[in-house]
């Protein structure tokens, strides 16, 4: 009999040791270490009794021999999902989602499943066949090509593959899947390596796109081993309020296509719902002009998008003025806070300031500077902005409006939307010509005020 073999793994960032020890060299957390078995059995492939759909054996090639041209996606029928992948799912590679929990993961890929006209298996080790059927009865389904199965343990999986031959796989979730040739529980850390080895492996001899589930941790990492995300193809992320219906999925990492894209959902009772006009929905209705409200004009990867910021600025009622904000950097609030004091001369440092943007949403795009500035002014003078008027510009630490990317986008958005006037740097170089919105140059935030506020 062979001897067992334990190794040591750190429980937060899948650090290895020989021997216990306190403290985590990696990632300097405390007590994180545990030991694991990690004997292995002796260990075939995959596809222990059936072979390779591609049956090929690579060989180098020279650079000018590989062939470039691109396979056809699969088309996921989910016109926000196919923009966050970058056209639609990669024959071959393997996804991994990760969000909260209860945020609507299972549901999304349960929805797409339902929906698409290729043979689809979703494998989950969470619920029962019953549960999975009750929530696909809510998700009115188009196709039957789905196939339910629940199963944690990879060879079973590999064997009903075999025999069902999918053209998708869905894996809900991997944390819940362990493999024969570790002997440690599911959801360790040698477990979740293993078994997306076995998974790589199979999606990339096949040419089969896998979609994974993973849990995060309280941090809003994904769990397991860091090297999870490194092995898989594309990361995305789930992301939303439980207070808002909104939903939106990020692509954190993404070999096929872009990280920078966004797509939005809205959760309802008969599941998600594609939005495919993003800027009604984070722009507030309102009968009257409020002060303290003021529209940016965003970019999220190649889509623009018009979001609200809110701003309340109030006398201090506590010795420290409070500063808080919700979806913006607090850091960039502080600075520009500093900027309307020493630049321009607005006296808020005895005065609390609240920011938040509207629908749940976070945005790091400086452009939306010149409307935070606007926002809190209003606030502060109590005098409303016109409603049609809107602003793309980055503030910098002289005060200067400075450009920023992709304006001509912007403005057309704000034009589409109805916006009557769209603020931006002098310095932005514009190429559209006969367009219906005024577009305003400005070069510092003096003449942003004088223009708004007398």
């Amino acid at each position: 009999m062979a001897k067992t073999k334990t190794v040591f793994f750190c429980q937060n960032c899948g650090a290895q040791y020989a021997k216990w020890q306190g403290q985590c060299t990696s990632c300097k957390e405390w007590n994180t270490i545990a030991e694991e078995v990690v004997q292995k059995a002796e260990k075939n492939d995959w596809k222990s009794a059936s072979s390779s759909k591609t049956g090929k054996t690579a060989k180098p090639l020279r650079i000018s021999e590989i062939d470039t041209s691109q396979e056809a996606r699969y088309n996921t029928d989910d016109t926000e999902l196919n923009r966050v992948l970058g056209g639609g799912l990669v024959p071959g590679s393997l996804t991994l989602l990760g969000g909260e929990p209860g945020i609507g993961k299972s549901t999304l890929l349960l929805q797409i499943s339902l929906q698409l006209p290729y043979k689809t298996l979703y494998v989950s080790g969470e619920e029962s066949q019953k549960q999975i059927k009750m929530r696909a009865e809510r998700i009115h389904s188009k196709t039957d090509n789905c196939l339910i199965l629940t199963e944690t343990k990879t060879q079973n999986i590999f064997r009903q593959i075999e025999a069902t031959a999918p053209d998708i796989v869905i894996i809900d979730s991997i944390q819940t899947l362990h493999s024969d040739y570790i002997e440690s529980s599911a959801g360790s850390i040698s477990q979740i390596r293993e078994c997306t080895t076995e998974l790589i492996k199979f999606a990339k001899e096949t040419a089969t796109p896998v979609l994974l589930i993973g849990h995060i941790t309280k941090d809003g990492n994904i769990a397991g081993p860091k090297i999870l995300e490194h092995m898989v193809d594309t990361v995305l992320r789930f992301e939303g309020d439980r207070n808002h219906v909104y939903r939106i999925l990020r692509a954190l990492k993404n070999r096929f296509g872009s990280t920078s894209e966004l797509g939005i959902y809205e959760m309802q009772g008969s599941g998600l719902r594609e939005v495919n006009n993003p800027s009604e929905i984070l722009i507030s209705k309102k009968d009257e002009e409020l002060s303290g409200t003021a529209i940016a004009s965003t970019l999220e990867g190649m889509r623009p998008l018009m979001i609200e910021i809110q701003a309340l600025v109030s006398t201090a009622v506590y010795g420290t003025p409070q500063r808080s904000a919700t979806g913006y950097n607090l850091k960039r609030l502080n600075m520009i806070l500093a900027v309307l004091e020493k630049r321009a001369g607005f006296r808020l440092g005895a005065k609390d300031v609240f920011l938040n943007i509207t629908g749940g949403i976070s945005v790091d795009d400086p452009a939306i500077d010149l409307a935070v500035v606007t926002a809190i002014l209003s606030s502060n003078e109590d005098i409303p902005i016109p409603k049609d008027y809107c602003f793309a510009a980055e503030v910098g630490l002289a005060g200067e409006i400075r450009p920023v990317t992709k304006v001509d986008q912007r403005i057309q958005e704000a034009e589409k939307l109805g916006f009557s006037t769209i603020f931006v740097s002098k310095y932005n170089k514009i190429s559209l010509q006969n367009t219906k919105i005024n577009v305003q140059l400005v070069t510092k935030i003096e003449d942003v005020v004088a223009h708004l506020f007398g």
